[in-house]
Parts: structure tokens; sequence; C-alpha cells
């Protein structure tokens, strides 16, 4: 009986090592990462203008809010000296009507704005400043005011009150919401589900009844368009009259049905996750090639950690860890002066290194090593 016990301990505590070991292998090393970090956070340090702005002509304020948001989500505090004079910078832009922006992609920069304010938000000191924004944010949402629940346009959100609604924009708009505090069953988020998942190529009469859905590809199926509203661009339109899924939508979707309180068991769900298993990739934007690949990595990372798992299997059955995967995808596109650069992307603005380079933390933030408890 003895011996019996020593050998199911033995096999237990076996079990257990093997199970340690193999966690401990999970995601980056904590030396990698930080040395990574630490190399672009200097390029951006030594790239700050004297006002706190980074890349204004850019987009505005957007550019250095999204340095304020990686930097924190990477270790630096809101009193570090490059996220200090970037919410310095950003509080200048701050507009009477709430909204965080220059002339133009006011939904873009007041919701990366808000993810910054709401990063450094300790003590409540950005409390009043995230309250007229959010408030802003919702004023250029698609709602009832504007159009009836059955347009296209509806819930959705463009780069101001008056353009079209996209996926990119409410999928910001989504995040910001989700940063500022803002529940899933807010009317706002509702409605912006209700133009999520018109953009799924997923013909379903309860979610999306849109002519392209009806004419997707078994390729395309699950996954999530640019603009559901594009049935005439020949940029995204397929042979078959559809319109193409494509990677960072799709998992800008993802990522957005999670946060609206859809289930993993809702069918819109597991249809893009069938998409992103069929098409998982780090070698690029699929859909877009190597056109927006950091804004594709940074959409990835925050897909899959609220997908959760440490691990996912593809359409091939093959296991990966992701957040080790994107680090070295990242990792080693990084130049010698730490900074990051798309050439040639000027669809997604990333051939602006400030900005490429904020995109690439962003995405190594979601690669962390996992809290163990």
């Amino acid at each position: 009986m003895r011996s019996l016990r020593h050998a199911v301990v033995g096999f237990f505590l076996l079990f257990v090592f093997a199970q340690t070991a193999q966690a401990a292998d999970l995601g980056p090393a904590p030396k990698e990462v930080q040395e990574v970090v630490a190399k672009a956070a200097a390029y951006l340090k030594n790239s700050q203008g004297e006002d706190g702005s980074f890349s204004p002509r850019v987009a505005g304020p957007g550019v250095s809010a999204i340095v304020a948001v990686c930097l924190l989500r990477n270790g630096y505090g809101p009193d570090d000296p490059v996220v200090a004079k970037s919410l310095s910078y950003l509080e200048t832009r701050v507009k009477k009507d709430g909204g965080v922006y220059d002339k133009f992609l006011a939904n873009y920069t007041t919701s990366v704005a808000i993810m910054a304010f709401a990063e450094a938000n300790t003590k409540g000191k950005y409390d009043a400043i995230l309250k007229k924004a959010t408030a802003f944010l919702r004023s250029m949402q698609y709602d009832d005011s504007k159009v009836e629940s059955g347009d296209a346009k509806y819930g959705g959100a463009g780069y101001d009150g008056k353009s079209p609604p996209d996926l990119s924009n409410t999928q910001y708009f989504l995040g910001a919401l989700e940063a500022a505090g803002v529940g899933k069953d807010d009317p706002a988020v509702k409605r912006a589900l209700i133009f999520v998942s018109r953009c799924q190529n997923l013909p379903n009469p309860e979610h999306n009844d849109r002519p392209f859905a009806k004419k997707t590809t078994e390729d395309d199926k699950g996954g999530l368009v640019y603009n559901p509203l594009a049935e005439d661009s020949k940029r995204d339109k397929t042979p078959q009259g559809g319109l193409r899924s494509a990677g960072a939508m799709t998992y800008g979707g993802l990522k957005s049905f999670l946060y609206a309180g859809v289930s993993k068991d809702d069918p819109r769900v597991k249809a893009a996750v069938s998409w992103i298993r069929r098409h998982y990739t780090l070698d690029e934007n699929p859909g877009m090639r190597q056109a927006g690949l950091f804004y594709y990595y940074h959409t990835f990372g925050k897909a899959m950690q609220a997908l959760g798992g440490d691990r996912f299997e593809d359409a091939k059955k093959t296991k990966h860890d992701w957040r080790k995967e994107l680090f070295e995808a990242v990792k080693k596109r990084q130049r010698a002066d730490g900074s990051f650069i798309n050439a040639g992307d000027r669809a997604f603005g990333e051939a602006d290194p400030n900005l490429a380079t904020a995109f690439a933390l962003l995405a190594i933030s979601y690669t962390r090593p996992r809290v163990k408890k």
C-alpha cells in the first residue's frame, strides 16, 4: 500500500511539475519584452515635441494619445516625464463640446484620448474630462435622432457626426466607452452592437440582412468588413458580389461582440472565431497584406485577451502560444533606433514612426505573461 501511495504521489508531483513547466514557457520572456519596450520608449522620448505632442500633423492629438496609452500599459506611470507631457498636451486639445480633436478625425482622436485619460485617472483627476468626452462621443453615433433602426448606418460611428460610419471608427468608439466604464447594457453599446453585427459576413435575418451578407463566400464567412455600406466599392467587393472580410476588422469585431456582452456560444462569435482559425497569421493583416500591420497587431492582441486562453488552435489543429508569437512578430520589426515603421502605409498612417511605434508597444502590452493566482 505504501509503495502504491508513493507511486500515486510521485505521479501527481510529476504531473504538477509538467503543468508548471508548460505554463512557465507560455508567453515571451519578461526580460526580452522589457528590452524591446525600453528601446521603443527611448525613441519616443527623443521624438516628443516641445509641447508634449507626437506627430500632430498626422492625426491631431491622436498619436499623442496612443503614445500615452501604450506607455501607461507598459508600466510607465502618469508621472513619467513623457507620459505627463503627453497628457498635458492632450488637455490643451479638449474642446468646449468635450471632444479631443483638431480639425478632423474627431471620433478617433477623442476615443484614444479617453483611453489615455482613463489609464492615467488616479484619484479622479480626469473625471470631468472623461465625462464630457464620453458625452461628445455619444453625440456622434448614428442613433434614433439621426436614422431609423433599420438603416445600415444605425449604431455606427464615423470620423465625425456626419461622415458615414465604419467598423474601425465604431470599434474605437466602443473601446473608449469600455475604458470610461460604460457597461454593456448602455443604449449606446447596444446600438453599436447592431451596427457591428451588420458588418459580419454572416447572413442572418435577425442580425444582418444586408445584401452583401447573402453573397458571402465560404472563405469570407464569419469575418467582418470595414464598411457594410460599401457594396459598390471596387476595392472591397468580391467577384461574387459580396464584401471581403479583413483581419483587423474581424478581430475588432470579435472584441466588440465580447465587450457588448455577446456570449461565446453565440453564432456571431463562433463564426468570427472560425474565420480567425482559418486565417490565423502574424505575417500580414489578412485581406490587407502589409497595410495597417501594427493596427492589426494591437487589435489581434486585444481581441485574443478578451477571448481568453493561453493557446489558440487554428483550423489545422495547430496550437499557438499567441502571446509569444505576437511578441516575436513585433520584435523582429524593431529598428536599430528602437522605432517601428510600416513604410509606404498611407491608409493607416503607419509610415509615421511615432504612430507605428505606439501601435507596436500597444500590441506588446497584451503579450505580458499571465498573472498567476
